[in-house]
């Protein structure tokens, strides 16, 4: 049900739900789903089983960063 108003009545049974100010969906990439967490870095899991690579995490980032750091996990290479 849609409100016309912005605020709620004191007397509403409606919840408050407090919106962050910039919303980060999960994605899907390359069999790995990227989750972001609220602290602005990223759970990094394999969508399904066996898993090949752990979940990590990464650090506060970019999508495109993420994606770059997946794709050299699943390469297999080593550190430089």
């Amino acid at each position: 049900m849609a409100r016309s108003d912005q605020h709620q009545s004191p007397h509403s049974n409606e919840a408050e739900i407090p919106l962050p100010s910039a919303i980060r969906s999960i994605v899907r990439y390359r069999g790995f789903v990227l989750i972001p967490q609220e602290d602005l870095t990223w759970l990094i899991r394999p969508e399904r089983s066996p898993m090949t690579v752990l979940p990590f995490r990464a650090p506060a980032s970019s999508l495109t960063d993420v994606k770059a750091l997946v794709d050299w996990r699943i390469s297999g290479k080593p550190a430089a």
